[in-house]
């Protein structure tokens, strides 16, 4: 039996504000070691330098009103402190806190929430903090 696959391959995001999304982004996921890794006009795909899935393609929505909006993405961190510079940069380039990084015990994890542009809900996550 060879390695398992992935539950999921791809998400896509649909932007209202495609260059401030983009920028959000590639800041917010760049602490988590998520980077774009194919880039042409309306589109941004990030992945890990070493796998290209599962990945997040961030693409121009056609209009506002087919913008992704309601939408919770959560991303592994590997430590609380890639949590913490998540939560930073995303704050620094635009996005809004939710819920700044702590314990939560819960979901017995160290988590941070913030909105994106279009206000869905980006988190990043570590289980490995107890």
């Amino acid at each position: 039996m060879g390695s398992p696959i992935s539950f999921i391959h791809h998400v896509a995001v649909f932007a209202s504000d495609f260059e401030g999304s983009e920028r959000f982004y590639t800041a917010a996921l760049e602490p988590l070691g998520i980077a774009p890794g194919y880039r042409a006009d309306g589109v941004a795909e990030y992945w890990h330098p070493d796998r290209d899935t599962p990945s997040v393609s961030l693409e121009r929505a056609d209009a506002a009103a087919t913008a992704t909006k309601g939408m919770h993405l959560a991303f592994a961190a590997g430590s609380p402190a890639a949590v913490d510079a998540f939560h930073a940069a995303a704050v620094a380039a635009g996005g809004a806190t939710r819920h700044a990084p702590r314990f939560w015990s819960e979901y017995r994890a160290y988590c941070a929430f913030v909105s994106d542009p279009d206000g869905n809900n980006i988190e990043a996550v570590c289980k490995e903090t107890q």
